[in-house]
């Protein structure tokens, strides 16, 4: 198994998929309460670390599409969908490790859960029947050695996740473990399909609710 870590240039179609990203991850996080200011294309570049001129020619597009008008969100589902739609597949690294909940809960590593775990967690919709979880890409030596070393490397309950690390944006603890975003969460289970896509419209149908820009 190679676990290396991989440079993407900024000029690659995965780079440039993944700032888009991160401009949507914003902005599908960006709910306005008492101590919070509304969005600016300022602020959106701090946040998505995107170039103000990405984040102007990004958000023009979306209002053109009737997405966003300036920084405000018009349409949720929408900006799910296309988010769906440019999502950049992250490398996988799978293994068979029992009580892998017990092992993150004690684990001083950075990770966010995702997908069937991450759900039963926050609806608890779905069996967790398969444990995934985004870590920091220079992890992987580390993952790969504790997980190996309790279980089986190969296909298997639990999923590593390495992609870009804005992925950690927003995320919570819930019954003492890290989970993602949840504009994030409903993204992946929508990718997973079938009961996922399920767990997926309803928690979108939740946030399109209470959602406000």
């Amino acid at each position: 198994m190679n676990i290396s870590n991989t440079n993407i240039s900024v000029n690659h179609p995965a780079k440039r998929g993944q700032v888009k990203e991160r401009m949507l991850r914003v902005l599908l996080n960006s709910r306005i309460g008492p101590t919070e200011k509304r969005l600016t294309k300022y602020r959106i570049t701090k946040l998505a670390k995107a170039s103000i001129a990405w984040v102007i020619e990004f958000l023009r597009n979306l209002e053109r599409q009737g997405l966003v008008e300036g920084t405000r969100v018009k349409d949720y589902h929408g900006l799910v969908e296309m988010w769906k739609g440019i999502r950049v597949e992250p490398d996988v690294r799978e293994y068979m490790v029992r009580d892998v909940l017990d092992i993150l809960k004690k684990t001083d590593m950075k990770y966010a859960l995702t997908t069937y775990a991450a759900e039963n967690l926050v609806q608890r919709y779905l069996f967790p029947s398969r444990t995934d979880f985004y870590i920091k890409t220079e992890d992987l030596p580390k993952w790969h050695s504790l997980l190996a070393g309790k279980g089986l490397v190969g296909k298997g309950n639990v999923r590593l996740l390495i992609t870009d690390e804005h992925v950690f944006y927003n995320s919570s603890v819930r019954d003492g473990m890290t989970v993602v975003s949840i504009p994030q969460l409903i993204v992946d289970l929508m990718v997973e399909g079938t009961v996922g896509g399920e767990a997926a419209d309803m928690l979108l149908e939740k946030e399109m609710k209470d959602f406000v820009s």
